[in-house]
Parts: structure tokens; sequence; C-alpha cells
């Protein structure tokens, strides 16, 4: 028994040591990506594996832009699509929270979510887009680091450069070209409107650019971008 309760505690003090070093690991990559641009992200590696299993010399379409070469337009779409609250909270949305619950609730499956930009640019920058509580841990202690190292404007920089926005297409500088063969910095209301909608489901809109519910969608967030602030 003696030896039974001490294979026992080792065990257990080395898996803290192992969730240790893993939040320590996380830690260093959010400090290393506050002043470097992230490169990829889990996510986007994820989608590269996917789409070479049908052709082997698939490469995503991403390019980084910088804060400033973004639409301003853009930035308010998102913000009015995405998290109405974003410059406001510490990267919680309780409020959200709690009318996604109700709305899924009442719906009896879910169909909205109240995660806030910093919560889905953890998942993408780290996690894989399996569910659960676990998951759902790690997402929220590395929205706390996000919240607590970085900068509102810096955590919306990122989120527009390594979003999905359709079939291999990540961040706002490839989006801006792949759909209107622009610059994100040429976006006007309409197409950023546009483009805020997909966010939810990028790879079907790829797919069905003109389908009502996009559209619908699309007018919905127009209307509200005058009300968004951004970082």
């Amino acid at each position: 028994m003696r030896r039974l309760g001490r294979w026992l505690k080792w065990s257990l003090l080395g898996l803290i040591g192992l969730v240790l070093a893993w939040q320590v690991w996380l830690l260093g990559w959010v400090l290393f990506w506050k002043w470097v641009d992230p490169g990829t992200t889990r996510f986007m590696e994820i989608r590269l594996v996917e789409l070479r299993e049908q052709n082997p010399d698939a490469r995503l379409k991403m390019q980084w832009v910088p804060y400033a070469r973004i639409s301003p337009y853009l930035k308010r779409a998102i913000i009015a699509a995405e998290d109405a609250r974003f410059v406001d909270h510490e990267g919680f949305d309780w409020e959200g929270i709690q009318k996604a619950i109700e709305k899924n609730q009442k719906r009896g499956r879910a169909v909205a979510g109240g995660s806030t930009i910093s919560q889905q640019l953890a998942k993408n920058l780290f996690l894989t887009p399996t569910r659960s509580y676990l998951r759902k841990i790690e997402e929220a202690i590395i929205t706390l680091m996000l919240e607590t190292l970085w900068s509102k404007q810096r955590i919306f920089e990122v989120y527009l450069n390594v979003i999905e926005w359709g079939n291999g297409v990540f961040g706002a500088e490839a989006a801006a070209r792949h759909y209107f063969a622009i610059g994100a910095a040429q976006l006007g209301p309409e197409q950023a409107a546009k483009l805020a909608g997909m966010v939810p489901n990028p790879r079907f809109y790829d797919r069905n650019r003109n389908a009502p519910g996009l559209a619908k969608k699309a007018a919905i967030i127009f209307a509200r971008m005058p009300a968004a602030e951004i970082p």
C-alpha cells in the first residue's frame, strides 16, 4: 500500500508539473506574440492538414497587414457582428453568454455562441475545434493571458489577421483579395458587413456567396456599424 501511495503521489505531482509547464509554454508564446506577428496558428495548421489530404500541394492564403492598413469599416463590422462590448469587457461578456444560453435553450439546440473576440483568438492561436470542458477551461486561461498582457488593439489586430474567412483563406487582407480583388484597406461598408457576416461559417459562405441568409445578416451588421466602438 505504501508503494501504491508513493506512486500515486509522484504521479499527481508529475501531472501538476506537466500542466504548469504547458501553461508556462503558452505564456511564453503570448509574450512573444505581443511584439512579433504570428506566422501561423494551431487552427491554420489543422486546416492545412485537411486541405493537403485532398491536394498535397495546397497552401493557405494569408498575408499579414498592420492594424492601420485594415479598413475601419471592417473593424466596425466585426465588432458589431461578433463582440459589441469588446472594448469594455475583460475577455468575457457575461451578458452575451447568458443571452446565448437562453437562445439555445429556446431553440433546443446550439444556435448562438457567447465567445468574445478574445476567446475566439485564444482558441484559434492554440487549441483545436473539438468541444470539451477541459478545452473551455484552457481557452479561459489563455484569454486571461491575452487580456492581461496585450492591449485591446493588439488583440484585435491579431484576430483580424488570423481568423478563417473561407476555404484556406485567413485574415482580412486575404479575404478582401479573395472576395473583392482589393486590399483590406480599401474595403467599403457594404463589403465589410458581408465579410463580417461570413465569420461564423466562412467555408459555407465561400461556396454560397449569394446565400439569402448572408445578405440578411450583412444588412443587420451594416445597421449596427455606426454604433460600434473600436480600439
